[in-house]
């Protein structure tokens, strides 16, 4: 089980950008493919991105392809997701998980495909 500490949330203003954080204890990124979710008030939480534990494969939803990207840095076992052109309708908490996986192209897109999840970071997005 590895433990996942999101940080970097906050208020932007619409157009603006933020930079996630998802530090790692417990166990060495090594082999978990990592995912970003995000819940806004009453809603599903629903998939925003997944990057493969190689790092070379990552997939996005459609509502933030082109203005989001997910990375890691193995070495400090930290996932990002840089968030830019920042919308309104991006307003959530936002959730980083954990699937452990041989398969180095692997990028999980569903909640059930993940092991381990974080406690989430608010972002909220002015007009």
């Amino acid at each position: 089980q590895v433990q996942l500490v999101e940080s970097g949330g906050g208020l932007v203003q619409a157009g603006g950008s933020l930079k996630l954080s998802c530090a790692a204890s417990g166990r060495t990124l090594t082999n978990y493919a990592l995912g970003w979710f995000r819940q806004a008030p009453g809603k599903e939480r629903e998939f925003v991105a997944a990057i493969s534990w190689s790092g070379r494969n990552t997939y996005y939803s459609d509502h933030v392809k082109g203005r989001f990207t997910a990375s890691r840095d193995d070495a400090k076992n930290t996932v990002y997701l840089q968030m830019n052109s920042l919308k309104p309708e991006d307003t959530a908490d936002y959730y980083c998980a954990a699937r452990w996986t041989m398969d180095i192209t692997y990028t999980p897109r569903r909640l059930g495909e993940y092991e381990d999840w974080g406690q989430g970071t608010q972002v909220t997005v002015s007009s």
